[in-house]
């Protein structure tokens, strides 16, 4: 059964920061883009990170570019950070790890094919 386990969240000041972590299991992961969604009360879900197979590659949404940092490890299974710095009262949202295989487009949830059960963040003012 494939498993994506998103920890980390909580509550923050602004201008503090978090890590996030994303643990994927349940079957091999290779070849798979992984990425980083939110979803704030009322909003659609957007797109945050994404990070290729390989870690070469990474992408953000504007919103989040400078502040945060997408990684990965494959060395034994596959684990997805997030970290976010400079959090601000804007940021506050769940946030969810999935996981795409193959190419796609890159920031638009109906392209992944896993998802896990998201963390929230609050970032008080």
């Amino acid at each position: 059964q494939v498993q994506l386990v998103e920890s980390g969240g909580g509550l923050v000041q602004a201008g503090g920061s978090l890590r996030l972590s994303c643990a994927a299991s349940g079957r091999s992961f290779s070849g798979y883009r992984m990425g980083w969604f939110r979803q704030a009360p009322g909003k659609e879900r957007e797109f945050v990170a994404a990070i290729s197979w390989s870690g070469g590659t990474t992408y953000y949404a504007d919103s989040v570019k400078g502040r945060f940092t997408i990684s990965r490890d494959n060395a034994k299974s596959t684990t997805v950070y997030l970290q976010m710095n400079s959090l601000k009262p804007e940021d506050t949202a769940v946030y969810y790890c999935a996981a795409k295989r193959g190419a796609g487009i890159v920031g638009v949830p109906s392209d992944y094919d896993y998802w896990g059960q998201g963390t929230q963040i609050t970032v008080s003012s």
